[in-house]
């Protein structure tokens, strides 16, 4: 069931959606682990797919590739995924919701499928995210710009990377048009130039960088 949130999440928004593993936990090891939470955000958001992803993968590959064929057919979704950035510990996305209460079920599904996927693989017990995730309503064109350039400078900001390019758990370079993995769906909302966004996401690294540096010295930071 959806829990009550002060401001309730409406149908057209766009979200900045923001979750943690319990204890800064690290939750995404390998590529697999990655790989497994990336399946989930793309197939998720599809109101109609009703399989687990251990079932869905057990699947022929020609099976595999109809399904998803039907689901953008049908195009049938709780959210579309407007950006998003996987950290070993945190996940951060920007949503719009498309179905009533779309998010709050993209977000369970997504959450639950993963708990019980590395619950398994790494034989523990008990939740895996500290609390219900977190959203903030991205009110403008601007904020929805300069929140996409924050969550794709994470892993440099969290210095796992130098380039942010190099990080391949985050939208950036679907952003900068030389990925392969195509989830989102941005183009519809903002008139990014591919050349345009790259400068503008890297003229920012270092202050980022530092801003980030100076913020867990002096608070435990839960913006991420």
């Amino acid at each position: 069931m959806a829990q009550y949130r002060k401001d309730p999440l409406l149908n057209g928004n766009l979200y900045h959606i923001y979750t943690r593993s319990i204890a800064k936990y690290v939750v995404f090891n390998d590529p697999y682990e990655y790989e497994r939470i990336f399946e989930l955000l793309h197939l998720c958001q599809y109101k109609d797919f009703s399989y687990r992803l251990s079932q869905f993968n057990r699947l022929t590959q020609i099976s595999k590739n109809d399904i998803v064929e039907n689901l953008k057919i049908n195009n049938n979704l709780h959210v579309k995924v407007v950006a998003y950035c996987l950290m070993p510990t945190h996940i951060h996305l920007i949503l719009q919701q498309i179905s009533k209460n779309g998010i709050e079920k993209y977000m369970s599904k997504i959450l639950n499928g993963y708990s019980r996927y590395f619950n398994v693989k790494h034989q523990r017990t008990g939740p895996l995210w500290s609390t219900r995730f977190k959203s903030v309503l991205v009110k403008d064109d601007e904020q929805l710009l300069h929140l996409t350039r924050y969550i794709h400078l994470n892993p440099t900001s969290a210095e796992i990377i130098e380039k942010t390019e190099d990080w391949e758990y985050s939208s950036y370079k679907e952003y900068i048009d030389i990925s392969n993995k195509l989830l989102c769906d941005f183009r519809s909302l903002s008139n990014i130039n591919p050349k345009s966004y790259k400068k503008f996401v890297n003229d920012r690294k270092d202050y980022q960088k530092e801003l980030s540096k100076i913020k867990s010295l002096i608070i435990d930071d839960y913006s991420g």
